[in-house]
């Protein structure tokens, strides 16, 4: 990325908050349009598929085909194409050679509001090899006299119109089939319609720059339970085999442990878990190995399997396992028939199975948009219906160079669950207008959409498709909105800051202006989602470990992205990767820092509450302390009114809190991300690579830094330990004095609490734990000094 300008500073906090817009939404069709006459509707009408968007005119030219075209005079045959203008806009279809009666069923649009004609053109024209094209004929429209086609209305017929000369006097010979109408981008025909504005676009970038829809491939989790194997021999027969099993399926490879005895019948019981996705194009590979010496192993035997042979599970239940014979993995110049002896000589017993039950991870469980297991039948009913309108981005920054100016080529892309969306590519402006609306149904509100913007850098120029200098869309920025904090049919407009963190700092790349309405379908089963668990119930059941979990989702991630890269046109790798959070799992001490403190300003509360409860028990404030100790002694004499309390207390203040609960969706905060005070060489080692590509000098100084980091936390974790400890010796003997004066005390203390009634007892250690300040003594407690003497096992570490 060749980036112009540098415009967002760190201390422009403003720039960094949420504002409000006030878009004008909805379908409204006015009666004093520019075309005027029968071309507009009488008053407005609103209509309710397209009211989260602004509305946007377009004109459009379908050209379906032509027939009984003139021949030209020196090949007897014509090679024709059609030409639309529109005053300053040309538009083209792709030619035929030697057709008199071609068909190309192509669509124009052209937007309203760039119109400067009050004619409409279209040519018939031969394609000549040397010199001018020769003309065939035209038709001309009045844009006065177009039609205005409404959705739902079905689409406008089209007609034949009879070719006319230049000038329009006389009639010629030959006849184009044409429709032409006044509609919106709610039309059907936009998405594959050719743009007046992107006539700079050619080649496999006329694909690329197009809106489509996405929906990723259906990944399932294969589970491959090796339990044993029977009459597996090495090849040097005077040893026992040290034997381990290995699993493979594309790219993913896994192993079983060495059986712990040497065996020719052995024994693993070990799961080893895949992902893979349908339809399923891969194989699983099994292959018994020997591992001879610590570098060399021997394969014993392979198996070949399809993943359409396996049982698909539901539920916990197990499936029935097979037997499967094995393949000698080497034959050398064997004769058939020994070859054949060989081939059964041993065979491996396994239970795999497809698992439906679970959910299979793709993205950040912090950012999850899917909850849903993998087998459809297991799926509830939706929730809601998440509806967003992407209206368009502001102020972005230039992302490349062209024509030695800067421009940016921007796009929108929207996941959420299965289903990706992209909006069409707008051309070299950096206030891109998409104005396109999209819906989801929701079967979890406590998910995330996300939403980044892109520059499409592959626009039909010759770009490199792969290699290391392949061209990549570059990364704008990302939104994220999560569902459980947006009001029920309420539609949020707001405008995003797009920020994107660089190696020299936070940057601001824009606003991305949004409509998002959630819809909700049931009350009663919004609060039943709320008390149900957020997987499905099979990670609870038999859950993965967290290694599993973070190398599964990785796999799942590659082959969203490889899958959802070979459509047309692609959604690419950089894209896909950005938007599911791959490298979020990476090291940085940003990161740390930012979590650090997020549980500081947790903690934060409870140290306000126990310096609060520290004054009244200073006698700070005298009423305050005298309220307490009132407060107290109704709770001791009725002891039934705790929990009542408690509850209307927190009652009543969320009810005190709801007035300054938030008025806008929650997005990225810089403060709280620990973006704006960040070092440099911080940054600097986020971006680094892994393995790094760091000097050796700057790679040891990181070091050192990290040990440093390391050690405070080491020292930290160890007092935790040291204070644990010291709890279980109270019990243990390691000090017998101790342990002695703790369990004698105990005895008095059940002799005691025995004896006097429970409410007596709180009432004591109430009013002496809340004493005045002159009665109390500034030396620690009996209590504190004698557990800090109890020992820990420090002393045993080395």
């Amino acid at each position: 990325m060749q980036s112009v300008n540098t415009q967002a500073q760190p201390g422009d906090q403003e720039d960094y908050n949420l504002k409000d817009t006030n878009p004008q939404l909805g379908e409204r069709w006015p009666n004093d349009g520019a075309y005027g006459g029968r071309g507009w509707m009488n008053g407005e009408k609103f209509a309710s598929t397209y009211d989260l968007v602004e509305q946007m005119f377009y004109l459009y030219v379908r050209v379906v085909k032509a027939k009984d075209l003139p021949p030209s005079s020196v090949t007897g045959s014509c090679d024709p194409y059609v030409e639309v203008k529109l005053g300053n806009y040309k538009g083209r279809t792709k030619h035929f050679e030697r057709k008199m009666n071609p068909e190309w069923n192509q669509v124009f649009s052209f937007p309203k509001d760039r119109v400067q004609s009050s004619l409409l053109e279209v040519f018939v024209k031969d394609k000549e090899m040397v010199g001018r094209d020769d003309y065939l004929g035209r038709v001309v429209f009045d844009l006065n006299e177009i039609p205005t086609r409404v959705p739902p209305d079905s689409p406008l017929a089209p007609q034949w119109y009879r070719l006319e000369d230049r000038r329009g006097e006389r009639k010629l010979r030959g006849e184009m089939m044409l429709a032409v109408w006044m509609g919106t981008q709610a039309d059907e025909a936009f998405p594959d319609a050719w743009h007046s504005d992107a006539t700079s676009v050619y080649g496999e970038g006329v694909f690329n720059i197009r809106s489509k829809v996405y929906v990723s491939p259906k990944l399932w989790y294969l589970r491959v339970n090796v339990i044993e194997a029977q009459d597996v021999f090495p090849n040097d027969r005077s040893r026992l085999p040290e034997v381990f099993v290995k699993a493979q399926i594309g790219n993913q490879m896994l192993r079983t442990k060495i059986c712990p005895t040497r065996t020719a019948n052995p024994l693993w019981n070990e799961d080893l878990v895949f992902v893979t996705a349908e339809p399923f194009e891969e194989q699983l590979l099994i292959t018994v190995e020997d591992r001879v010496h610590p570098s060399k192993e021997d394969v014993l035997g392979k198996i070949n399997l399809p993943l359409s042979a396996f049982e698909k599970r539901l539920d916990h239940r197990p499936v029935h396992s097979r037997w499967f014979n094995l393949e000698k993995y080497s034959f050398g110049v064997l004769e058939a028939d020994r070859r054949k002896e060989l081939k059964f000589s041993s065979r491996i017993h396994l239970r795999v199975c497809l698992e439906g039950g679970y959910h299979v991870l793709d993205e950040s469980t912090m950012y999850i948009s899917d909850q849903r297991p993998t087998s459809r039948q297991l799926w509830k009913q939706p929730v809601g219906i998440l509806e967003v309108g992407i209206l368009g981005a502001q102020g972005l920054l230039p992302m490349k160079m062209k024509d030695r100016r800067g421009s940016t080529d921007a796009y929108c892309v929207a996941q959420y669950g299965q289903k990706w969306v992209r909006t069409r590519t707008i051309l070299d402006t950096f206030n891109p207008k998409w104005n396109e609306q999209y819906t989801w149904e929701v079967y979890d509100p406590c998910t995330v959409i996300t939403m980044g913007v892109f520059d499409n850098s592959h626009l039909g120029g010759g770009e490199k498709p792969t290699g290391s200098n392949a061209a990549r869309d570059s990364r704008i920025g990302k939104v994220r909105i999560r569902l459980s904090t947006l009001e029920a049919n309420r539609i949020y407009t707001h405008s995003y800051p797009l920020l994107v963190l660089h190696p020299h700092g936070v940057k601001k790349m824009g606003e991305l202006q949004l409509a998002v309405r959630f819809t909700t379908l049931s009350l009663a089963n919004m609060i039943y989602i709320y008390g149900h668990p957020l997987l499905p119930k099979m990670h609870y059941l038999h859950p993965f470990t967290v290694n599993q979990v973070d190398n599964l989702r990785y796999q799942a991630m590659s082959i969203v992205a490889i899958r959802l890269g070979r459509a047309e046109p692609p959604l690419r790798k950089e894209v896909v990767e950005y938007m599911l959070d791959v490298d979020s799992h990476m090291w940085s001490m940003r990161r740390s820092k930012a979590n650090f403190f997020r549980i500081i300003s947790l903690l934060s509360g409870m140290i306000s509450v126990g310096q609060w409860f520290g004054d009244v028990r200073n006698w700070k404030n005298p009423v305050t302390s005298v309220l307490v100790h009132v407060l107290f002694l109704i709770l001791i004499w009725y002891p039934e009114l705790i929990l009542p309390t408690l509850f209307l207390y927190m009652f009543l203040i969320g009810i005190w809190n709801y007035r300054f609960s938030p008025r806008y969706p929650p997005h990225m905060d810089t403060k709280l991300s620990w973006a704006e005070a960040v070092n440099p060489d911080e940054l600097d080692e986020e971006f680094d690579t892994f393995p790094t590509s760091k000097p050796h000098d700057v790679v040891r100084m990181r070091y050192d830094r990290l040990r440093g980091v390391a050690g405070r936390i080491q020292t930290v974790v160890g007092d935790l330990a040291t204070q644990g400890e010291r709890f279980q010796s109270l019990l243990c003997w390691r000090d017998p004095r101790a342990t002695s004066l703790f369990i004698v005390f105990c005895l008095c203390a059940a002799v005691v609490l025995y004896a006097t009634p429970f409410r007596v007892v709180a009432l004591l250690a109430g009013l002496y734990y809340l004493r005045h300040p002159r009665f109390r003594r500034k030396l620690p407690s009996v209590a504190s000094n004698f557990f800090k003497r109890l020992p820990a096992r420090t002393d045993s570490l080395l």
